[in-house]
């Protein structure tokens, strides 16, 4: 039996149906537009998203730099949320491979005040300044928080009115969309470009995908060569994602409920909490008492349950296709024990 592994949903494998697909993929060469799962990959993506276009990349963090790389010029500014994915968990890439200037905003849940995104932006006009080329932001957010429409909207209105393009983070934007009860295209109007990944959360092995305007995603397209991002008969990654699109999309809400039992059984243990409201598949265990996280998380592995070690005494657990009733109820009996 395999290990319950609550670290990501990342951590997924493919199913049997996306082996098989992938094995009897039909594939030409992606580089030269050729390989049509990808281009059928390409096509479902923008379709959802309704856009015009998009293009298939190895991950999602080539996906968001790919966009900062694509939407402006070296030197320029990009306002940004300080808890944003693209500033904590992409290495600085923004800086290297863009020349970006990352203007960090306090952010709550990875939202910005609007009123200080309009005050931050800069035309450069004075010679002093870089000029404002990007938003960011990012839906649902990494703490598990999804954005209000209404949020994404103010926002993209606020970047329009001041001809700036924004960018959206979508890495798991079907697991938003699920929450707000919407379709993830509803998400996706209120941003120029976006993200998402086919392996968080939708069993894919490989693969994310950037969609927007037909010319961004061609001038995104070479840009994403110079990364080393061109790849070949990917149509084998690419029939996993198309399974991703048709199937998996659709039961992301079951992962939520999951999260919801979860959270419910590791409530009721003495000095822990749940941390925040849960809108996704992510559970946020606040740990009230002394403890020592290292036994913790060994106490764990022994009865086959992975988890990240806790940070600052909050541990994130992370529901997918693999996390059903028995291992939620497996994970929930484990930890009450070693508190007691």
């Amino acid at each position: 039996m395999k290990n319950i592994d609550l670290r990501s949903d990342t951590v997924t494998w493919p199913t049997e149906e996306m082996r098989k697909a992938m094995m009897n993929a039909e594939v030409g060469d992606d580089v030269y537009g050729d390989d049509p799962s990808v281009n059928r990959l390409q096509e479902m993506a923008a379709g959802i998203l309704k856009k015009e276009a998009a293009l298939f990349v190895p991950t999602g963090t080539m996906g968001n730099q790919l966009a900062v790389f694509t939407h402006i010029n070296r030197g320029d500014e990009v306002i940004i949320p300080e808890d944003n994915h693209i500033v904590v968990h992409e290495c600085g890439a923004a800086a290297i491979i863009s020349g970006a200037n990352l203007r960090c905003l306090p952010s709550h849940g990875g939202m910005m005040d609007i009123k200080k995104v309009e005050a931050t932006i800069r035309f450069g006009i004075d010679i002093h300044e870089p000029r404002t080329g990007l938003i960011c932001t990012e839906n649902a957010h990494s703490t598990g928080v999804v954005h209000p429409l209404s949020y994404m909207k103010e926002l993209y209105e606020a970047a329009h009115k001041n001809r700036i393009p924004v960018h959206l983070d979508g890495a798991r934007i079907f697991n938003a969309a699920s929450y707000l009860g919407t379709d993830a295209s509803e998400i996706a109007q209120y941003a120029d470009s976006v993200m998402f990944c086919l392996s968080k959360g939708l069993c894919a092995p490989v693969g994310s995908m950037l969609a927007g305007t037909k010319s961004f995603i061609e001038a995104a397209r070479r840009k994403r060569k110079i990364l080393g991002g061109g790849m070949r008969q990917a149509g084998i990654l690419a029939q996993a994602g198309i399974i991703a699109l048709e199937k998996m999309t659709k039961r992301v809400s079951e992962d939520h409920e999951q999260a919801l039992y979860l959270a419910d059984l590791l409530g009721r243990i003495p000095g822990a909490e749940v941390w925040g409201e849960i809108h996704i598949n992510m559970v946020f265990l606040k740990i009230n008492r002394p403890f020592d996280a290292a036994q913790l998380t060994e106490a764990l592995k022994k009865e086959g349950i992975l988890v990240n070690p806790p940070e600052h005494g909050i541990m994130r657990l992370v529901t997918h296709y693999y996390i059903g009733k028995e291992q939620v109820e497996k994970t929930a009996s484990v930890l009450e024990r070693f508190f007691a």
